[in-house]
């Protein structure tokens, strides 16, 4: 006798564990083709997922790779969410201080560039990272 493992949704899954706002955002992601379940494309939205699959989807602009760990039973707070999966994602690389670009024909900055200029010299460019 062999157990079955339950399946659940995927766009349901990916909504209750608050990866999408909506379920209907959650169905495009996947009829779309951008999210692998086990590096296999995941073509529907109904398409069946359990505990330990492991999901590749972009979320604004990186790649989350997340283990399931558990199956969603509603769509509750974010500290619920989490505990419903592993995040195997590589941390984001931090962004480096943007500077406002000046056009040729505004040749004095604004105060406010003046002191984000001010800020970028006192800090030295290893620091501005942090």
């Amino acid at each position: 006798m062999s157990e079955k493992a339950e399946k659940f949704r995927l766009d349901k899954w990916l909504w209750q564990a608050r990866f999408v706002k909506s379920r209907s955002l959650a169905a495009a992601l996947v009829t779309g083709g951008h999210v692998r379940v086990n590096s296999d494309r995941a073509s529907k939205a109904s398409y069946g997922v359990q505990v330990g699959d492991v999901l590749t989807f972009p979320q604004g602009d990186r790649i989350r790779v997340v283990r399931i760990l558990a199956p969603a039973k509603r769509r509750g707070p974010a500290t619920e969410a989490q505990t419903l999966y592993d995040d195997m994602s590589p941390a984001p690389e931090p962004k480096a201080p943007k500077i406002a670009a000046r056009d040729e024909g505004n040749a004095r900055p604004t105060k406010r560039d003046r002191r984000q200029m001010d800020r970028l010299r006192e800090k030295g460019p290893n620091d501005a990272l942090e």
